[in-house]
């Protein structure tokens, strides 16, 4: 009796073990399968580069002032140019170059570069690599504990030949990263922000009031410590001034191209110039020009090279074109344009304004598809960076216009992430002290209830801006 037993339970035995394994290989092929169909980023738009060329329509001089500051917004600049003490990158070009010359991160860093250009002797810091994003750092805070939130230089220009005699230090990086006192910023993309320069602010105002039902539905309001009782949508950063909306950077903390260049030069290359005059690190055996290093050139032969180059940056930015979509990229774009409706994003990332009256015939009344309210909003304690400009507190950023997505690489203010699933769900986070609740949760739980098909056609329609 015990041979036909043993040999009863051995058959089992292979029987419940066939059955495990068919079982487990089923579960392995549904999941294959499941995996197969989640929807995924389509990635960086490939073809040629929907932008950086002239907005259609400039004069004849226009066009020459553009082209004026596009050579300015190429150039590499040296310490005899007005390159340092202290900067990030040594062009404008280089911070903004993808996909076409205004753009944004390239795929390969030329800060590395730039840091032993010329026989330089900076230490590239562990948060700049050569595949990873341009990026400028911030401090949190000072050393006594107060709210720092300026720009600290990356490099400097001690070693390089054209700096004979300056030793300064670079900012001791890694000790401030232990101690979470650094935050980054990426650039951002300048097409098309002539348009932008030109939308009024009643527009903006009117757009912020529409929808307000709607938007108090899904929680998007404004800082009640930054914003007066009752209005929803975000709330406008404002110059302290006239009063006017100021609308350029990650917290739209500028007002114009021309201050937005003016400061960039200054804060990116340590270029003083006619709006920004004084060197940000004063130690005498590194000043090597007189200031303003950049200024008006009285002595010009041409209108052209009269200008600042602050000012040719700013006839650049503001002639460029804005990006082109490209709506036969991908299958379902215009189901995912629907969806970018229905989900909620475009009560923040609205699709167009338009431009009022301007001096310049190719700026008046003209669409502006640039898929942001221009508003400052909370975005909760994931992304806050405890950084306050202006009106504009430590969570909240302006909503970041979209056009042009589809050829970027990197994405949120500090370029924490190439994936475009992870830059969506980067947008929500839960209330945690001192911050409130992103106001854009319920739109992301609205994104995630989708079916993946509808995901898919989504980040394609977002992939074809």
């Amino acid at each position: 009796m015990t041979a036909p037993v043993q040999s009863s339970l051995a058959n089992r035995t292979r029987v419940n073990l066939s059955a495990a394994i068919s079982l487990a290989g089923l579960l392995f092929l549904v999941a294959g399968v499941f995996a197969a169909n989640l929807a995924t980023d389509p990635g960086v738009r490939g073809g040629a580069p929907g932008a950086g060329i002239a907005i259609p329509g400039l004069t004849a001089n226009e066009t020459a002032f553009f082209q004026a500051g596009a050579e300015a917004f190429a150039e590499l600049d040296n310490v005899p140019d007005g390159l340092g003490p202290r900067f990030n990158l040594d062009s404008c070009a280089g911070c903004h170059s993808q996909p076409a010359m205004g753009g944004t991160s390239p795929a390969i860093n030329p800060q590395v570069a730039a840091a032993s250009r010329n026989g330089a002797t900076n230490r590239v810091p562990s948060f700049i690599t050569a595949n990873g994003p341009v990026r400028e750092a911030r401090f949190i805070r000072a050393p006594d504990g107060t709210p720092d939130g300026g720009v600290h230089a990356l490099f400097v220009i001690s070693g390089r030949a054209d700096a004979p005699g300056c030793y300064i230090a670079q900012e001791d990086f890694e000790t401030q990263l232990a101690n979470n006192n650094v935050i980054f910023r990426i650039p951002t993309p300048v097409f098309g922000a002539g348009l932008i320069e030109v939308i009024a602010d009643k527009d903006i105002l009117a757009n912020k009031a529409a929808d307000a039902l709607t938007k108090a539905r899904f929680g998007i309001r404004g800082h009640e410590n930054r914003i007066r009782p009752g209005r929803v949508s975000g709330h406008e950063n404002r110059t302290g001034n006239d009063g006017t909306i100021t609308r350029f950077g990650w917290k739209a903390q500028n007002k114009s191209l021309l201050i937005f260049a003016g400061e960039a030069y200054n804060v990116e290359q340590g270029v003083t110039n006619e709006f920004f005059q004084n060197e940000r690190d004063e130690t005498g055996t590194c000043a090597f020009n007189g200031i303003p290093e950049d200024q008006t050139n009285f002595d010009a032969t041409s209108v052209t090279d009269t200008v600042s180059d602050p000012v040719r940056f700013a006839h650049f930015m503001r002639f460029l074109a804005p990006p082109k979509p490209v709506n036969n990229f991908l299958p379902g774009v215009s189901e995912g344009r629907n969806l970018f409706t229905t989900t909620g994003c475009a009560l923040c990332h609205t699709p167009a304004f338009k431009t009022q009256a301007s001096s310049v015939a190719a700026l008046s009344n003209q669409q502006v598809n640039l898929f942001s309210d221009l508003l400052v909003h909370n975005m909760g304690p994931g992304l806050a960076d405890g950084v306050v400009q202006g009106n504009a507190g430590g969570d909240e950023f302006r909503t970041a216009p979209l056009w042009g997505l589809g050829q970027r690489i990197f994405f949120l203010h500090d370029g924490r992430t190439s994936n475009l699933i992870d830059a969506i769900q980067a947008h929500k986070s839960e209330a945690a002290w001192p911050y409130p609740a992103s106001e854009a949760n319920a739109v992301i739980n609205n994104f995630n209830a989708l079916n993946e098909n509808q995901k898919q056609k989504l980040l394609n329609f977002l992939r074809s801006l």
